[in-house]
């Protein structure tokens, strides 16, 4: 079973940057054989969304919302995914979740926590 153990929040003011850091292990196969691996996040009284996912084949996508401030990126050789948050507003405001789809199954780590102060 894939584990996902994310770090990397914490309070910060608007304008200020994070950067998340999710290390994954237990992955059956190559890092490859993990379909897409991302980042999203949970807003008090919101559904968990998707911010960023990168997959096996390097394709990337982000949240409408976070373009041209996030920036994703993987280590294959250290198991890592990074989130790089610049220009951060309050309503970044959330629990960040890294996530890994492997045949048809997706797992979650447990979060970390993000507040953006105004």
């Amino acid at each position: 079973q894939v584990q996902l153990v994310e770090s990397g929040g914490g309070l910060v003011q608007a304008g200020g940057s994070l950067r998340l850091s999710c290390a994954i292990s237990a992955i059956s196969g190559t890092f490859f054989s993990l379909s897409t691996i991302g980042w999203y996040r949970q807003a008090p009284g919101e559904e968990r969304g998707l911010v960023a996912s990168v997959t096996s084949g390097g394709i990337v996508s982000y949240a409408d919302s976070v373009k041209g401030r996030f920036t994703i990126s993987r280590d294959v050789v250290k198991k890592m995914l990074y989130l790089q948050m610049n220009s951060l507003k309050p309503e970044d405001t959330a629990v960040y979740s890294c996530g890994a789809s492997q045949w048809g199954v997706t797992y979650w780590g447990e979060g970390t926590r993000v507040t953006v102060s105004s």
